[in-house]
């Protein structure tokens, strides 16, 4: 669920600070199969946070994180059983003091991570501002089911954006729009084929 997905995100940023970017799965509540934005993805994009996807059906891709979750599952819990989450969360600490400041790894030059690794500047606050845009940047408010009107044309944004303001910038092409939410463009316009695109690829 996004609510206890967010939840545990304010405890992380709270206490080691927000990351610059953040590369997810398509899975729920990270991302959407169909390509659209989440409201999660616009809770860590309104943080100043980037959000990145790894290609639909290409695990390889994470390919990192995808050795670190083998990694866990055999090392703490293939073959074992725990009495409790208080005996699993041990298990989980011990193993991570062991993988970031003991064993040294073969992509760092038999570096340990910890000796890499170095805190975000950036510290949470849980306060946002609204979005800034350019001069010469049209504005327009995405209404409660969705959807922003351009020129007499009514689109459909997505229950995302319901409410909020995004920015529209004009392209060479004649008719065509940009649109941007704070610093990352989430979707295409075109008023002649009266058509919106939303979503990663644009």
């Amino acid at each position: 669920r996004r609510e206890t997905v967010q939840q545990r995100l304010v405890s992380v940023f709270e206490r080691y600070g927000l990351p610059d970017r953040m590369t997810m799965d398509n899975g729920a509540p990270w991302g959407d199969t169909t390509g659209t934005w989440t409201a999660l993805e616009l809770w860590l994009m309104r943080h100043g946070i980037r959000v990145g996807h790894s290609r639909p059906y290409h695990p390889q891709t994470q390919g990192k994180l995808e050795r670190f979750h083998r990694s866990l599952k055999t090392e703490v819990l293939q073959g074992k059983w725990f009495a409790n989450e208080g005996e699993l969360q041990r298990a989980f600490d011990h193993w991570r003091t062991v993988y970031n400041l003991e064993r040294p790894h073969e992509a760092l030059d038999m570096a340990v991570p910890g000796s890499r690794y170095q805190p975000s500047a950036r510290q949470y606050s849980g306060n946002t501002t609204p979005p800034e845009y350019d001069e010469g940047v049209m504005v327009r408010k995405v209404d409660i089911s969705g959807k922003l009107s351009v020129k007499g044309v009514s689109l459909s944004a997505g229950k995302a954006f319901r409410g909020e303001r995004v920015g529209l910038k004009e392209m060479q092409e004649d008719g065509r729009y940009e649109v941007w939410w704070y610093s990352t463009k989430v979707g295409v316009i075109d008023l002649k084929k009266k058509s919106i695109t939303m979503g990663k690829g644009c």
